[in-house]
């Protein structure tokens, strides 16, 4: 399979670019099932630095299959009630307790450690994460594919994997298109301690005429706060976030200390197809949202799952057409969640925060939970 030496073996079956959860997920998946592969990824270990924080149900569905969700489990915070609010006013309450899985809830734990999970899972099949290894190029022909890294060293492969995030170099070397946009304001990330009044109990999505706020406990005593903003500080300090919750939910939470903080811009854009001969896309190379819904992690970890499933069980062919109309429907929806809830319009907050109330008396609640921990995506 594959080893963490600087020195690439010459060739393999199946090469992945890209160690982060959708790549883990996929050298797992074909690990468990004897296949031959190698992952290589051009950081460091330990240097990743994307912050996703939220496993839902059906990511977790998948992980009993990799044998890896009773570690995850124990890491991290268990939470059954996602609340949509204006300012401290809740208008909904979607429940996950209900959930027809194994899994009712919602996982808040972060990222570093679902995959250090994968990755301790990996190792014990015998795999491991080929480290630093940039890509340079990657070229196809009839026989196979070769990988070319930026110290000169190739590697001979049948089929290449790009599970390599939004700036796929995969993606490019294929040719594929990545048909979208990208949200005028910038996203502000932040893992405090603060005294919340709502407490850790749930996950809060808050509307607010100056844009939406996502509060989520995570272990140890964190929040992470994810916030839209017209202009973010590169490194948001202690004084901007409380400001800025001060602003749109005054009186609710006064923060303590920063542990980490960035900023980020959000597209939202869908690759035109996740197959170019060789050459197959998964993950952030395939898909990039808004964080409003916490899905971005899951579908990759999803597509990765797919995909290794199609290399050993065959179904290359139908790879695509299982995958994509996921990425379109998370899309979708989580696009209609961050315009609804950044909406400045005064006519449309009344008239969607009143909407809120009627819906939180139907079946509404229920099929957002539902959507929300992707369990129609199976």
């Amino acid at each position: 399979m594959t080893s963490s030496a600087h020195t690439l073996p010459e060739r393999t079956e199946v090469a992945i670019v890209g160690a982060g959860p959708t790549g883990l997920a996929l050298a797992v998946t074909l690990a468990l099932a004897g296949a031959d592969f190698v992952l290589l990824d051009q950081q460091e270990e330990g240097a990743n630095t994307s912050r996703a924080a939220v496993v839902h149900a059906r990511t977790l569905e998948v992980l009993d299959e990799l044998g890896a969700s009773g570690d995850l489990i124990g890491r991290g915070l268990k939470l059954t009630r996602f609340a949509v609010r204006d300012g401290a006013r809740r208008l909904l309450t979607v429940p996950f307790e209900q959930l027809p899985t194994p899994h009712p809830y919602t996982l808040m734990v972060p990222q570093y450690e679902t995959e250090a999970v994968l990755l301790a899972r990996l190792r014990a099949l015998g795999g491991d994460v080929h480290r630093p290894h940039r890509v340079a190029s990657v070229v196809q022909d009839e026989d196979g594919v070769t990988l070319t890294t930026s110290t000169g060293q190739t590697l001979r492969a049948s089929y290449v994997v790009g599970a390599d995030g939004m700036h796929s170099m995969v993606r490019e070397a294929s040719g594929i298109g990545f048909s979208g946009n990208s949200y005028a304001e910038s996203f502000v990330l932040a893992d405090v301690v603060m005294d919340w009044a709502p407490g850790p109990a749930e996950v809060s999505l808050t509307f607010g005429s100056a844009g939406l706020v996502v509060v989520a406990p995570l272990p140890g005593g964190h929040y992470r706060i994810v916030a839209t903003t017209d202009q973010a500080p590169e490194h948001p300090d202690l004084a901007f976030v409380q400001g800025l919750l001060d602003q749109r939910m005054p009186g609710q939470a006064a923060v303590t200390d920063i542990a980490w903080s960035s900023r980020f811009r959000v597209h939202h854009r869908v690759a035109d197809h996740y197959r170019a001969g060789r050459l197959f896309l998964a993950g952030d190379a395939a898909h990039v949202h808004s964080p409003a819904g916490g899905q971005g992690m899951n579908t990759g970890i999803q597509d990765g799952y797919a995909l290794g499933s199609a290399f050993t069980a065959g179904g290359l062919d139908e790879y695509e057409a299982r995958r994509r109309p996921v990425a379109e429907r998370v899309i979708g929806f989580t696009d209609r969640m961050t315009r609804i809830a950044t909406t400045r319009n005064p006519a449309a907050r009344t008239l969607r925060n009143t909407g809120m109330r009627l819906l939180g008396h139907t079946p509404f609640p229920a099929k957002l939970a539902t959507e929300l921990a992707e369990l129609n995506y199976r």
